[in-house]
């Protein structure tokens, strides 16, 4: 693990399966899986962990470095001062990303978030994303990677209605995508030179203008400009036809126009090891991807497969930042 340094998990939303499938996690820490602790209510931890019958004992830290010697033993909490509200919520992400900015973590692992109970009390960010970047000073949103050992993708544009997401699509943020991909897929997963492959917007990539130009207009450019740059792009290419298995042998990654045109092949081939990956953070974060999964928090029955890989990615991604290779 990158300088010894735990990874700092939040607890997500309180009536999600954010707190079982953490201490399912724990259990599975002689697994490979790096030092981490939880930002959370340790009582409502324990409380849980009796109810779903999940054995894991709990031990209260008061800092970050405290975790590496409980970890064995327990999962380390960090208190919050609320649980079962939604300030909880947000208190647990500024505990982390306070933790992350000040260099006392590895880096960080967001639990699934309901943001339509988080908007009730005032949340003015469209989803994690977005507010972690603003947490972090960031001019614009980090660009959002979905990871999987199959496949890697990168939506454009994620959290906006479809119609809203084309007249957002411009040629800068193309760009500003495709240069972050880039730079993450060599510092983040350790590739020279990674193969970026594009999707088009309209069907079959825009029939050269016969179904659309923002091919034409839109995507081509944002790609002559990486290639000038000595990237190696293909592109646009039909959505339909670059997802096939032959056809994902000759990229590492694939830039997707929408949110569901990039995510949608990422689930249908790993739905539980997918993890959400913030490209252009000064710190790491990862996050499963799924849900609250609110209808089934507190029976023990959660997956706990898709925080387990994250947890695993933000440490091999901690440790190639810090020149260690993959953990």
């Amino acid at each position: 693990m990158a300088d010894g340094l735990p990874i700092a998990v939040t607890m997500g939303d309180p009536a999600g399966i954010g707190g079982e499938i953490a201490l399912m996690a724990w259990r599975s820490r002689r697994g490979g899986l790096p030092p981490f602790f939880l930002i959370d209510d340790p009582e409502r931890l324990r409380r849980l962990a009796y109810a779903t019958g999940i054995r894991c004992p709990v031990s209260p830290i008061a800092a970050a470095a405290d975790a590496i010697g409980v970890y064995a033993d327990a999962l380390p909490v960090m208190p919050i001062g609320a649980s079962f509200r939604s300030d909880g919520t947000i208190e647990s992400i500024d505990r982390a990303i306070d933790e992350a900015l000040a260099g006392r973590v590895a880096g960080m692992v967001t639990n699934p978030i309901r943001k339509s109970a988080l908007y009730e009390r005032g949340f003015a960010c469209p989803g994690h994303t977005e507010y972690l970047g603003e947490r972090a000073g960031l001019e614009r949103p980090p660009v959002m990677m979905l990871a999987a050992p199959a496949l890697k993708v990168v939506p454009v544009t994620i959290h906006l209605a479809l119609r809203d997401a084309i007249a957002a699509l411009t040629t800068e943020r193309l760009h500003r995508a495709l240069a972050a991909t880039r730079d993450a897929m060599k510092t983040d997963f350790g590739l020279d030179e990674p193969r970026i492959a594009v999707s088009g917007l309209n069907p079959h990539a825009g029939e050269d203008g016969h179904m659309g130009r923002e091919e034409i207009d839109v995507i081509r450019p944002a790609i002559a400009r990486m290639q000038a740059d000595g990237a190696s792009v293909a592109g646009p290419l039909a959505a339909d036809s670059m997802f096939h298995e032959d056809a994902r042998r000759r990229y590492d990654v694939a830039v997707c126009m929408y949110h569901d045109q990039a995510l949608i092949p990422l689930k249908t081939l790993d739905f539980r090891g997918g993890v959400n990956v913030s490209l252009g953070l000064p710190f790491v974060r990862t996050s499963p991807d799924h849900g609250t999964a609110c209808d089934i928090a507190g029976t023990g029955t959660a997956d706990p497969s898709s925080l387990i890989q994250a947890i695993r990615m933000a440490g091999e991604i901690a440790d190639r930042r810090a020149g260690k290779g993959a953990s």
